[in-house]
């Protein structure tokens, strides 16, 4: 069936291969294939997820049906575009109850970050950072700096120190080691 009516929609309606496809022809495309694609993706989502899903499947058919061979299934096209969708779909809501999972965590850990304690660390780590970049020369404390604090990419960095980007590169290279090893001295 589904091949007949491919045939047939080629030859009635070679216009959507050609790039000129109007609204009634979307209607009959869609009558046509959108009841099976519809089953397809009900057996595995619930139905306002299907239905969803199943207006971006045609949303993607409709602008790539153009580009499709003539010889290619239609139903076959339309059921791996819906595969595809609800893949997605499974992805996003994987990520979704992934992230959620975690607010008791980022909860915990947003709690954590006001004792005390942990202000004291923080303090302490940045008394550290502080200690060690004046204890490294004045060129290095810039470069770090200019790509740490001011988030400068090496590029720019080059055009204010008048280097080129290896050097610039190679000299933060050189200011990143001597910073490790100011800071392990602390």
């Amino acid at each position: 069936m589904a091949y007949v009516y491919r045939r047939i929609f080629w030859s009635n309606h070679s216009k959507c291969y050609n790039k000129t496809m109007d609204e009634q022809d979307v209607v009959l495309f869609y009558q046509q294939y959108s009841p099976r694609i519809l089953r397809y993706l009900q057996r595995k989502l619930p139905y306002d997820e299907a239905k969803e899903i199943l207006n971006d499947v045609f949303l993607e058919a409709v602008d790539s049906l153009p580009t499709l061979r003539k010889q290619t299934n239609l139903q076959a096209w339309l059921y791996k575009i819906a595969h595809n969708k609800m893949v997605d779909c499974y992805r996003k809501k994987k990520i979704k109850s992934f992230l959620l999972s975690q607010v008791p965590y980022l909860e915990l850990l947003a709690h954590e970050m006001h004792q005390p304690e942990f202000i004291m660390e923080k303090n302490k780590i940045r008394d550290n950072i502080e200690f060690a970049m004046h204890k490294i020369s004045e060129k290095y404390q810039s470069i770090l700096r200019m790509h740490y604090e001011e988030h400068l990419p090496v590029k720019k960095i080059a055009v204010v120190l008048r280097l080129s980007p290896k050097a610039t590169e190679s000299l933060l290279f050189r200011a990143r080691q001597s910073f490790i090893k100011a800071y392990e001295r602390t």
